[in-house]
Protein backbone atom coordinates (compact mmCIF):
# COMPACT_ATOMS: atom_id res chain seq x y z
CA UNK A 1 0.00 0.00 0.00
CA UNK A 2 2.82 2.39 0.82
CA UNK A 3 5.07 1.35 -2.07
CA UNK A 4 3.63 3.70 -4.78
CA UNK A 5 4.43 6.75 -2.67
CA UNK A 6 7.90 5.33 -1.99
CA UNK A 7 8.62 4.92 -5.70
CA UNK A 8 7.29 8.38 -6.47
CA UNK A 9 9.68 9.88 -3.91
CA UNK A 10 12.58 7.96 -5.44
CA UNK A 11 11.71 9.23 -8.93
CA UNK A 12 11.52 12.82 -7.70
CA UNK A 13 14.87 12.56 -5.90
CA UNK A 14 16.50 10.94 -8.95
CA UNK A 15 15.20 13.74 -11.19
CA UNK A 16 16.65 16.32 -8.80
CA UNK A 17 20.03 14.59 -8.90
CA UNK A 18 20.03 14.61 -12.69
CA UNK A 19 19.00 18.31 -12.86
CA UNK A 20 21.65 19.32 -10.33
CA UNK A 21 24.38 17.57 -12.33
CA UNK A 22 23.48 19.28 -15.63
CA UNK A 23 25.65 22.43 -15.22
CA UNK A 24 28.84 20.38 -14.78
CA UNK A 25 28.23 18.19 -17.85
CA UNK A 26 29.75 18.41 -21.29
CA UNK A 27 27.33 19.37 -24.11
CA UNK A 28 26.89 15.78 -25.34
CA UNK A 29 26.32 14.44 -21.82
CA UNK A 30 23.88 17.27 -21.14
CA UNK A 31 21.87 16.30 -24.21
CA UNK A 32 21.81 12.66 -23.07
CA UNK A 33 20.68 13.68 -19.57
CA UNK A 34 17.96 15.88 -21.04
CA UNK A 35 16.64 12.94 -23.08
CA UNK A 36 16.63 10.83 -19.92
CA UNK A 37 14.77 13.53 -17.97
CA UNK A 38 12.12 13.82 -20.63
CA UNK A 39 11.65 10.04 -20.81
CA UNK A 40 11.32 9.69 -17.02
CA UNK A 41 8.73 12.47 -16.87
CA UNK A 42 6.75 10.95 -19.74
CA UNK A 43 6.80 7.41 -18.29
CA UNK A 44 6.56 8.21 -14.59
CA UNK A 45 3.46 6.10 -13.96
CA UNK A 46 4.90 3.17 -15.90
CA UNK A 47 8.03 3.30 -13.73
CA UNK A 48 5.88 3.08 -10.61
CA UNK A 49 3.83 0.21 -12.05
CA UNK A 50 6.92 -1.81 -13.04
CA UNK A 51 8.43 -1.31 -9.60
CA UNK A 52 5.28 -2.42 -7.77
CA UNK A 53 4.83 -5.43 -10.03
CA UNK A 54 8.38 -6.60 -9.43
CA UNK A 55 8.09 -6.00 -5.69
CA UNK A 56 4.86 -7.99 -5.49
CA UNK A 57 6.21 -10.90 -7.55
CA UNK A 58 9.41 -11.15 -5.51
CA UNK A 59 7.68 -11.05 -2.13
CA UNK A 60 5.01 -13.55 -3.17
CA UNK A 61 7.71 -15.90 -4.48
CA UNK A 62 9.68 -15.52 -1.25
CA UNK A 63 6.67 -16.22 0.94
CA UNK A 64 5.63 -19.10 -1.32
CA UNK A 65 8.99 -20.80 -0.83
CA UNK A 66 8.52 -20.66 2.94
CA UNK A 67 4.92 -21.87 3.01
CA UNK A 68 4.48 -25.59 3.82
CA UNK A 69 1.74 -25.94 1.23
CA UNK A 70 3.95 -24.49 -1.48
CA UNK A 71 6.82 -26.71 -0.41
CA UNK A 72 4.71 -29.87 -0.66
CA UNK A 73 3.39 -28.80 -4.04
CA UNK A 74 6.93 -28.18 -5.26
CA UNK A 75 7.94 -31.62 -4.05
CA UNK A 76 5.12 -33.22 -6.03
CA UNK A 77 5.85 -31.22 -9.17
CA UNK A 78 8.11 -32.70 -11.84
CA UNK A 79 11.76 -31.70 -11.84
CA UNK A 80 12.38 -28.49 -13.81
CA UNK A 81 14.10 -28.79 -17.14
CA UNK A 82 17.72 -27.81 -17.36
CA UNK A 83 18.11 -24.20 -18.44
CA UNK A 84 21.07 -22.52 -20.09
CA UNK A 85 21.57 -18.78 -20.44
CA UNK A 86 24.38 -16.83 -22.11
CA UNK A 87 25.72 -13.98 -20.00
CA UNK A 88 27.74 -11.21 -21.64
CA UNK A 89 29.02 -7.81 -20.52
CA UNK A 90 25.60 -6.22 -20.88
CA UNK A 91 24.07 -8.62 -18.36
CA UNK A 92 27.01 -8.19 -16.01
CA UNK A 93 26.62 -4.40 -16.13
CA UNK A 94 23.11 -4.88 -14.74
CA UNK A 95 24.42 -7.09 -11.92
CA UNK A 96 27.06 -4.50 -11.07
CA UNK A 97 24.42 -1.79 -10.78
CA UNK A 98 22.15 -3.98 -8.67
CA UNK A 99 25.02 -4.84 -6.34
CA UNK A 100 25.90 -1.14 -5.93
CA UNK A 101 22.27 -0.37 -5.16
CA UNK A 102 22.13 -3.11 -2.51
CA UNK A 103 25.31 -1.81 -0.92
CA UNK A 104 23.99 1.75 -0.95
CA UNK A 105 20.81 0.70 0.87
CA UNK A 106 22.70 -1.36 3.43
CA UNK A 107 25.15 1.47 4.08
CA UNK A 108 22.60 4.27 4.42
CA UNK A 109 19.92 2.28 6.31
CA UNK A 110 22.26 0.05 8.33
CA UNK A 111 20.80 0.90 11.75
CA UNK A 112 17.18 0.87 10.55
CA UNK A 113 17.61 -2.53 8.88
CA UNK A 114 19.13 -4.00 12.04
CA UNK A 115 16.29 -2.64 14.17
CA UNK A 116 13.61 -3.90 11.77
CA UNK A 117 15.24 -7.33 11.74
CA UNK A 118 14.59 -7.68 15.47
CA UNK A 119 10.88 -6.99 14.94
CA UNK A 120 10.46 -9.35 11.97
CA UNK A 121 12.34 -12.04 13.90
CA UNK A 122 9.92 -11.58 16.80
CA UNK A 123 6.95 -11.97 14.45
CA UNK A 124 8.10 -15.44 13.39
CA UNK A 125 9.39 -16.54 16.80
CA UNK A 126 13.11 -16.32 16.00
CA UNK A 127 14.05 -14.66 19.29
CA UNK A 128 17.79 -15.16 18.68
CA UNK A 129 17.67 -13.17 15.41
CA UNK A 130 19.36 -16.05 13.60
CA UNK A 131 17.99 -15.06 10.15
CA UNK A 132 16.60 -12.04 8.32
CA UNK A 133 12.86 -12.60 7.86
CA UNK A 134 12.11 -9.23 6.24
CA UNK A 135 10.66 -9.93 2.75
CA UNK A 136 11.28 -6.29 1.76
CA UNK A 137 15.06 -6.56 2.16
CA UNK A 138 17.54 -4.42 0.15
CA UNK A 139 17.98 -7.08 -2.56
CA UNK A 140 14.25 -7.05 -3.26
CA UNK A 141 14.09 -3.27 -3.68
CA UNK A 142 17.29 -3.20 -5.79
CA UNK A 143 15.85 -5.70 -8.28
CA UNK A 144 12.58 -3.77 -8.32
CA UNK A 145 14.48 -0.58 -9.15
CA UNK A 146 16.05 -2.27 -12.15
CA UNK A 147 12.62 -3.54 -13.22
CA UNK A 148 11.29 0.01 -13.04
CA UNK A 149 14.17 1.30 -15.17
CA UNK A 150 13.07 -1.04 -17.95
CA UNK A 151 9.84 0.93 -18.23
CA UNK A 152 11.86 3.59 -20.05
CA UNK A 153 11.61 3.13 -23.86
CA UNK A 154 15.33 3.85 -24.19
CA UNK A 155 18.49 1.83 -24.68
CA UNK A 156 20.18 -0.15 -21.89
CA UNK A 157 22.69 2.61 -21.14
CA UNK A 158 19.95 5.12 -20.35
CA UNK A 159 18.20 2.63 -18.10
CA UNK A 160 21.39 1.95 -16.15
CA UNK A 161 22.01 5.68 -15.80
CA UNK A 162 18.54 6.14 -14.32
CA UNK A 163 19.20 3.29 -11.91
CA UNK A 164 22.53 4.81 -10.89
CA UNK A 165 20.88 8.13 -10.05
CA UNK A 166 18.01 6.39 -8.31
CA UNK A 167 20.07 4.06 -6.10
CA UNK A 168 21.12 6.62 -3.49
CA UNK A 169 17.68 8.23 -3.61
CA UNK A 170 16.14 4.82 -2.97
CA UNK A 171 18.50 4.23 -0.05
CA UNK A 172 17.50 7.50 1.60
CA UNK A 173 13.77 6.84 1.14
CA UNK A 174 14.06 3.25 2.41
CA UNK A 175 15.88 4.45 5.50
CA UNK A 176 12.76 6.36 6.52
CA UNK A 177 10.52 3.51 5.36
CA UNK A 178 12.30 0.90 7.49
CA UNK A 179 12.26 3.21 10.50
CA UNK A 180 8.54 3.79 10.04
CA UNK A 181 7.87 0.07 9.82
CA UNK A 182 9.67 -0.52 13.13
CA UNK A 183 7.69 2.30 14.75
CA UNK A 184 4.37 0.85 13.57
CA UNK A 185 5.25 -2.64 14.83
CA UNK A 186 6.34 -1.21 18.16
CA UNK A 187 3.10 0.78 18.42
CA UNK A 188 1.19 -2.44 17.73
CA UNK A 189 2.73 -3.97 20.85
CA UNK A 190 5.36 -6.15 19.16
CA UNK A 191 8.31 -6.80 21.46
CA UNK A 192 11.54 -6.93 19.42
CA UNK A 193 13.79 -9.97 19.62
CA UNK A 194 17.18 -9.72 21.31
CA UNK A 195 19.74 -7.56 19.57
CA UNK A 196 23.03 -9.01 18.48
CA UNK A 197 26.01 -6.70 18.74
CA UNK A 198 28.55 -7.03 15.94
CA UNK A 199 31.87 -5.22 16.24
CA UNK A 200 32.98 -4.32 12.72
CA UNK A 201 36.63 -3.84 11.78
CA UNK A 202 37.93 -0.40 10.96
CA UNK A 203 37.73 0.74 7.36
CA UNK A 204 35.21 -0.23 4.76
CA UNK A 205 32.01 -1.84 5.91
CA UNK A 206 32.49 -4.71 3.50
CA UNK A 207 36.13 -5.40 4.38
CA UNK A 208 37.14 -8.55 6.19
CA UNK A 209 40.28 -9.04 8.26
CA UNK A 210 42.70 -11.66 7.01
CA UNK A 211 42.34 -14.98 8.77
CA UNK A 212 45.21 -16.79 7.08
CA UNK A 213 47.69 -15.52 9.66
CA UNK A 214 45.75 -17.02 12.57
CA UNK A 215 47.04 -20.47 13.43
CA UNK A 216 45.33 -21.97 16.47
CA UNK A 217 47.74 -23.53 18.97
CA UNK A 218 45.53 -26.29 20.37
CA UNK A 219 48.18 -27.50 22.77
CA UNK A 220 48.37 -24.06 24.36
CA UNK A 221 44.58 -23.84 24.52
CA UNK A 222 44.48 -27.29 26.13
CA UNK A 223 47.00 -26.25 28.79
CA UNK A 224 44.80 -23.29 29.71
CA UNK A 225 41.75 -25.48 30.34
CA UNK A 226 40.61 -25.80 33.99
CA UNK A 227 41.50 -28.90 35.99
CA UNK A 228 38.95 -30.46 38.34
CA UNK A 229 39.49 -32.34 41.58
CA UNK A 230 39.37 -36.10 41.40
CA UNK A 231 35.86 -37.26 42.41
CA UNK A 232 35.61 -39.40 45.54
CA UNK A 233 33.14 -41.83 43.98
CA UNK A 234 34.23 -44.49 41.46
CA UNK A 235 34.14 -43.21 37.89
CA UNK A 236 32.73 -44.95 34.85
CA UNK A 237 35.39 -45.98 32.29
CA UNK A 238 35.95 -43.39 29.58
CA UNK A 239 35.15 -45.84 26.77
CA UNK A 240 31.82 -46.68 28.39
CA UNK A 241 30.92 -43.00 28.63
CA UNK A 242 31.91 -42.49 24.98
CA UNK A 243 29.69 -45.36 23.88
CA UNK A 244 26.79 -43.87 25.85
CA UNK A 245 27.43 -40.49 24.20
CA UNK A 246 27.33 -42.10 20.74
CA UNK A 247 24.05 -43.84 21.53
CA UNK A 248 22.54 -40.57 22.76
CA UNK A 249 23.62 -38.73 19.61
CA UNK A 250 22.17 -41.48 17.37
CA UNK A 251 18.83 -41.30 19.17
CA UNK A 252 18.63 -37.51 18.97
CA UNK A 253 15.86 -36.51 16.52
CA UNK A 254 16.84 -34.67 13.36
CA UNK A 255 14.63 -31.71 14.30
CA UNK A 256 16.12 -31.31 17.77
CA UNK A 257 16.46 -27.68 18.76
CA UNK A 258 19.64 -25.85 19.73
CA UNK A 259 18.60 -25.85 23.39
CA UNK A 260 18.23 -29.63 23.47
CA UNK A 261 21.54 -30.01 21.71
CA UNK A 262 23.25 -27.74 24.21
CA UNK A 263 21.91 -29.53 27.26
CA UNK A 264 22.95 -32.93 25.93
CA UNK A 265 26.47 -31.75 25.11
CA UNK A 266 26.83 -30.18 28.56
CA UNK A 267 25.80 -33.43 30.29
CA UNK A 268 28.19 -35.41 28.11
CA UNK A 269 31.06 -33.06 28.83
CA UNK A 270 30.58 -33.40 32.59
CA UNK A 271 30.50 -37.19 32.35
CA UNK A 272 33.53 -37.35 30.07
CA UNK A 273 35.65 -35.04 32.23
CA UNK A 274 34.77 -37.00 35.33
CA UNK A 275 35.83 -40.25 33.65
CA UNK A 276 39.28 -38.93 32.63
CA UNK A 277 42.20 -40.79 34.20
CA UNK A 278 44.61 -37.84 34.27
CA UNK A 279 44.59 -34.05 34.38
CA UNK A 280 45.97 -33.93 30.83
CA UNK A 281 43.03 -36.00 29.59
CA UNK A 282 40.65 -33.77 31.57
CA UNK A 283 42.01 -30.71 29.79
CA UNK A 284 41.87 -32.42 26.40
CA UNK A 285 38.24 -33.47 26.89
CA UNK A 286 37.33 -29.99 28.13
CA UNK A 287 38.99 -28.32 25.14
CA UNK A 288 37.47 -30.62 22.51
CA UNK A 289 34.03 -30.25 24.10
CA UNK A 290 34.33 -26.48 23.91
CA UNK A 291 35.58 -26.64 20.33
CA UNK A 292 32.60 -28.77 19.28
CA UNK A 293 30.25 -26.45 21.16
CA UNK A 294 31.69 -23.53 19.19
CA UNK A 295 31.40 -25.42 15.87
CA UNK A 296 27.85 -26.58 16.46
CA UNK A 297 26.72 -23.11 17.54
CA UNK A 298 27.90 -21.64 14.23
CA UNK A 299 24.78 -20.14 12.64
CA UNK A 300 26.27 -20.49 9.15
CA UNK A 301 26.07 -24.29 9.44
CA UNK A 302 22.73 -25.81 8.47
CA UNK A 303 21.04 -27.93 11.18
CA UNK A 304 21.48 -31.15 9.18
CA UNK A 305 25.23 -30.47 8.90
CA UNK A 306 25.44 -29.72 12.63
CA UNK A 307 23.77 -33.06 13.34
CA UNK A 308 26.27 -34.94 11.16
CA UNK A 309 29.28 -33.21 12.71
CA UNK A 310 28.01 -33.87 16.24
CA UNK A 311 28.14 -37.61 15.53
CA UNK A 312 31.91 -37.33 15.15
CA UNK A 313 32.64 -35.87 18.59
CA UNK A 314 33.27 -39.18 20.44
CA UNK A 315 35.34 -40.47 17.53
CA UNK A 316 37.47 -37.31 17.40
CA UNK A 317 38.04 -37.53 21.16
CA UNK A 318 39.24 -41.14 20.86
CA UNK A 319 41.59 -40.11 18.06
CA UNK A 320 43.00 -37.12 19.99
CA UNK A 321 43.62 -39.26 23.08
CA UNK A 322 45.62 -41.76 21.02
CA UNK A 323 47.21 -39.44 18.46
CA UNK A 324 48.64 -36.18 19.87
CA UNK A 325 49.50 -35.06 16.30
CA UNK A 326 45.79 -34.33 15.76
CA UNK A 327 46.32 -31.17 17.81
CA UNK A 328 49.40 -30.00 15.93
CA UNK A 329 47.76 -28.39 12.88
CA UNK A 330 44.41 -27.86 11.23
CA UNK A 331 45.44 -29.85 8.14
CA UNK A 332 45.14 -33.14 10.04
CA UNK A 333 42.81 -35.54 8.15
CA UNK A 334 40.17 -35.44 10.92
CA UNK A 335 39.73 -31.68 10.59
CA UNK A 336 39.87 -31.76 6.77
CA UNK A 337 37.08 -34.34 6.73
CA UNK A 338 34.89 -32.13 8.91
CA UNK A 339 35.69 -29.08 6.76
CA UNK A 340 34.69 -31.01 3.63
CA UNK A 341 31.34 -31.94 5.17
CA UNK A 342 30.63 -28.33 6.14
CA UNK A 343 31.61 -27.09 2.67
CA UNK A 344 29.31 -29.64 1.04
CA UNK A 345 26.43 -28.30 3.13
CA UNK A 346 27.15 -24.79 1.81
CA UNK A 347 27.14 -25.62 -1.91
CA UNK A 348 24.27 -28.13 -1.96
CA UNK A 349 20.62 -27.05 -2.45
CA UNK A 350 18.49 -26.10 0.54
CA UNK A 351 17.14 -28.63 3.02
CA UNK A 352 14.40 -30.87 1.66
CA UNK A 353 15.78 -30.97 -1.89
CA UNK A 354 16.37 -34.53 -3.19
CA UNK A 355 19.94 -33.78 -4.30
CA UNK A 356 20.89 -32.62 -0.82
CA UNK A 357 19.20 -35.56 0.86
CA UNK A 358 21.03 -38.07 -1.36
CA UNK A 359 24.42 -36.46 -0.80
CA UNK A 360 23.99 -36.23 2.97
CA UNK A 361 22.83 -39.83 3.17
CA UNK A 362 26.16 -40.79 1.62
CA UNK A 363 27.98 -38.63 4.18
CA UNK A 364 25.98 -40.22 6.99
CA UNK A 365 27.02 -43.66 5.77
CA UNK A 366 30.67 -42.58 5.79
CA UNK A 367 30.34 -41.29 9.34
CA UNK A 368 28.64 -44.49 10.48
CA UNK A 369 31.53 -46.49 9.05
CA UNK A 370 34.15 -44.22 10.67
CA UNK A 371 32.67 -44.24 14.18
CA UNK A 372 32.17 -48.01 14.05
CA UNK A 373 35.86 -48.72 13.47
CA UNK A 374 37.56 -50.10 16.59
CA UNK A 375 40.71 -48.04 16.01
CA UNK A 376 40.46 -44.34 15.31
CA UNK A 377 43.48 -42.97 13.42
CA UNK A 378 44.51 -40.47 10.76
CA UNK A 379 44.45 -43.07 7.97
CA UNK A 380 40.76 -43.74 8.66
CA UNK A 381 39.85 -40.09 8.20
CA UNK A 382 42.11 -39.82 5.16
CA UNK A 383 40.14 -42.69 3.62
CA UNK A 384 36.83 -41.01 4.47
CA UNK A 385 37.97 -37.72 2.93
CA UNK A 386 39.04 -39.49 -0.27
CA UNK A 387 35.69 -41.28 -0.48
CA UNK A 388 33.83 -38.00 -0.09
CA UNK A 389 35.97 -36.32 -2.75
CA UNK A 390 35.42 -39.24 -5.14
CA UNK A 391 31.67 -39.02 -4.56
CA UNK A 392 31.67 -35.31 -5.39
CA UNK A 393 33.86 -35.91 -8.45
CA UNK A 394 31.39 -38.51 -9.69
CA UNK A 395 28.49 -36.12 -9.14
CA UNK A 396 30.37 -33.43 -11.09
CA UNK A 397 31.07 -35.83 -13.99
CA UNK A 398 27.41 -36.85 -14.12
CA UNK A 399 26.33 -33.23 -14.46
CA UNK A 400 28.86 -32.57 -17.22
CA UNK A 401 27.71 -35.69 -19.08
CA UNK A 402 24.11 -34.48 -18.92
CA UNK A 403 25.26 -31.19 -20.47
CA UNK A 404 27.40 -32.76 -23.21
CA UNK A 405 25.19 -31.46 -26.03
CA UNK A 406 25.14 -27.92 -24.62
CA UNK A 407 28.93 -27.98 -24.13
CA UNK A 408 29.44 -29.04 -27.75
CA UNK A 409 27.24 -26.16 -28.92
CA UNK A 410 29.10 -23.69 -26.72
CA UNK A 411 32.45 -24.82 -28.09
CA UNK A 412 31.20 -24.25 -31.63
CA UNK A 413 29.94 -20.80 -30.60
CA UNK A 414 33.29 -19.96 -29.04
CA UNK A 415 35.11 -20.98 -32.20
CA UNK A 416 32.86 -18.70 -34.28
CA UNK A 417 33.33 -15.80 -31.88
CA UNK A 418 37.10 -16.09 -31.93
CA UNK A 419 37.22 -16.58 -35.69
CA UNK A 420 35.20 -13.47 -36.40
CA UNK A 421 36.90 -11.45 -33.66
CA UNK A 422 33.55 -9.79 -33.06
CA UNK A 423 33.72 -7.06 -30.47
CA UNK A 424 31.35 -7.36 -27.50
CA UNK A 425 27.85 -6.26 -28.39
CA UNK A 426 26.89 -2.70 -27.60
CA UNK A 427 23.16 -2.34 -27.34
CA UNK A 428 23.28 0.99 -25.59
CA UNK A 429 22.98 3.53 -28.34
CA UNK A 430 24.43 6.83 -27.13
CA UNK A 431 25.90 5.32 -23.95
CA UNK A 432 28.46 2.56 -23.47
CA UNK A 433 28.11 0.58 -20.26
CA UNK A 434 31.87 0.37 -19.84
CA UNK A 435 32.04 4.18 -19.67
CA UNK A 436 29.31 4.58 -17.09
CA UNK A 437 30.22 5.78 -13.63
CA UNK A 438 28.41 2.98 -11.84
CA UNK A 439 29.53 4.03 -8.37
CA UNK A 440 27.27 6.37 -6.34
CA UNK A 441 29.18 9.50 -5.35
CA UNK A 442 28.51 8.91 -1.63
CA UNK A 443 30.19 5.50 -1.83
CA UNK A 444 33.01 6.38 -4.23
CA UNK A 445 35.86 6.17 -1.72
CA UNK A 446 34.64 2.88 -0.30
CA UNK A 447 34.03 1.22 -3.66
CA UNK A 448 37.32 2.44 -5.15
CA UNK A 449 39.20 0.85 -2.27
CA UNK A 450 37.28 -2.41 -2.67
CA UNK A 451 37.78 -2.93 -6.40
CA UNK A 452 40.47 -5.40 -7.38
CA UNK A 453 43.13 -4.31 -9.89
CA UNK A 454 41.97 -5.13 -13.41
CA UNK A 455 45.38 -6.64 -14.24
CA UNK A 456 44.90 -9.29 -11.54
CA UNK A 457 41.60 -10.54 -12.93
CA UNK A 458 42.95 -12.45 -15.95
CA UNK A 459 45.58 -14.51 -14.01
CA UNK A 460 42.91 -15.30 -11.44
CA UNK A 461 40.53 -16.53 -14.14
CA UNK A 462 43.21 -18.62 -15.83
CA UNK A 463 43.90 -20.57 -12.65
CA UNK A 464 40.26 -21.67 -12.30
CA UNK A 465 39.76 -25.35 -13.04
CA UNK A 466 36.70 -27.53 -13.77
CA UNK A 467 34.90 -28.58 -10.56
CA UNK A 468 36.14 -25.48 -8.69
CA UNK A 469 33.46 -23.62 -6.74
CA UNK A 470 32.90 -19.86 -6.90
CA UNK A 471 30.61 -17.36 -5.26
CA UNK A 472 29.21 -14.98 -7.85
CA UNK A 473 26.57 -12.28 -8.17
CA UNK A 474 24.55 -13.50 -11.12
CA UNK A 475 21.23 -12.14 -12.41
CA UNK A 476 20.56 -10.09 -9.30
CA UNK A 477 21.47 -12.60 -6.58
CA UNK A 478 24.42 -14.29 -4.94
CA UNK A 479 24.88 -17.92 -5.94
CA UNK A 480 27.34 -20.71 -5.25
CA UNK A 481 28.34 -22.01 -8.69
CA UNK A 482 30.67 -24.70 -9.98
CA UNK A 483 32.96 -24.39 -12.99
CA UNK A 484 31.61 -27.05 -15.34
CA UNK A 485 33.52 -26.29 -18.51
CA UNK A 486 36.03 -23.70 -19.71
CA UNK A 487 36.16 -23.18 -23.45
CA UNK A 488 39.26 -24.35 -25.26
CA UNK A 489 40.09 -20.71 -26.07
CA UNK A 490 39.04 -19.35 -22.69
CA UNK A 491 36.34 -17.10 -24.18
CA UNK A 492 33.28 -18.92 -22.83
CA UNK A 493 32.90 -20.47 -19.38
CA UNK A 494 30.06 -22.69 -18.23
CA UNK A 495 28.96 -22.47 -14.58
CA UNK A 496 26.35 -24.57 -12.79
CA UNK A 497 24.25 -23.34 -9.91
CA UNK A 498 24.81 -25.46 -6.81
CA UNK A 499 21.20 -25.06 -5.68
CA UNK A 500 19.44 -25.90 -8.95
CA UNK A 501 19.89 -27.17 -12.53
CA UNK A 502 20.43 -23.64 -13.82
CA UNK A 503 23.59 -23.05 -15.84
CA UNK A 504 25.23 -19.89 -17.16
CA UNK A 505 27.58 -19.57 -20.11
CA UNK A 506 29.59 -16.42 -19.39
CA UNK A 507 31.89 -14.40 -21.65
CA UNK A 508 35.46 -13.89 -20.48
CA UNK A 509 35.26 -10.10 -20.26
CA UNK A 510 32.08 -10.39 -18.21
CA UNK A 511 33.91 -12.66 -15.73
CA UNK A 512 36.82 -10.23 -15.53
CA UNK A 513 34.40 -7.40 -14.75
CA UNK A 514 32.66 -9.42 -12.05
CA UNK A 515 35.96 -10.34 -10.41
CA UNK A 516 37.22 -6.75 -10.50
CA UNK A 517 33.98 -5.57 -8.89
CA UNK A 518 34.29 -8.17 -6.07
CA UNK A 519 31.24 -9.97 -7.44
CA UNK A 520 33.08 -13.20 -8.28
CA UNK A 521 35.61 -15.14 -6.26
CA UNK A 522 36.66 -18.71 -5.63
CA UNK A 523 35.44 -20.44 -2.48
CA UNK A 524 37.11 -23.29 -0.65
CA UNK A 525 36.36 -25.24 2.52
CA UNK A 526 36.91 -23.00 5.54
CA UNK A 527 38.61 -24.26 8.66
CA UNK A 528 35.97 -25.10 11.26
CA UNK A 529 38.75 -25.70 13.75
CA UNK A 530 40.22 -22.25 13.25
CA UNK A 531 36.88 -20.51 13.62
CA UNK A 532 35.98 -22.58 16.70
CA UNK A 533 39.38 -21.96 18.32
CA UNK A 534 38.94 -18.21 17.85
CA UNK A 535 35.55 -18.34 19.57
CA UNK A 536 36.92 -20.42 22.45
CA UNK A 537 39.82 -18.02 22.92
CA UNK A 538 37.47 -15.03 22.94
CA UNK A 539 35.26 -16.68 25.55
CA UNK A 540 38.30 -17.51 27.70
CA UNK A 541 39.48 -13.91 27.51
CA UNK A 542 36.21 -12.54 28.90
CA UNK A 543 36.08 -11.61 32.58
CA UNK A 544 34.54 -14.30 34.77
Amino acid sequence: MRAPLLVDQVIEAALDRIRNSLPAMMPHDRAVASDLLQSVLSNRQHIVDYYIKSLREQVQADLGRRAPVAASAAAAAPAPKMSLSLVDEDEVAIDVEISHTIQAIRSVAEYELRELQTFTSALVGDMDVAHDHNPFRPETHARALWASAQALPLSRGYQLTFMRHGSMALAQVLRKTFAGASSRLEAAGIEPASHRTLILPAGSRRSRPSESSFNPDLNRIRESMPVRDTPAEPRAPLEQVLQQAEAQLRSLPADAGATEYGRLRERQREQLVESATSQVDQQLIEMLSRLFDAMLSDQTLAPDIQLLLSRLQPSVLRLALRDPKALDKESHPVWRFMDAIAFLGEVLPERGEPLRERALRFVQGLIEHVVAEPEQNAALYEWATDRLQNHERHRFEQRCTALAREITSLQALEDRLMASQTAPSTMHGALDVAQLDTVPAELFDTEAAQKKPAAAALPWLQQLRPSNWVRMFMQGRWVQAQVLWPGERGELWLFGDGASDTTWAVRRRALLTLHSENLLDAIQPRSLLRDAAKRVMRLMARPA
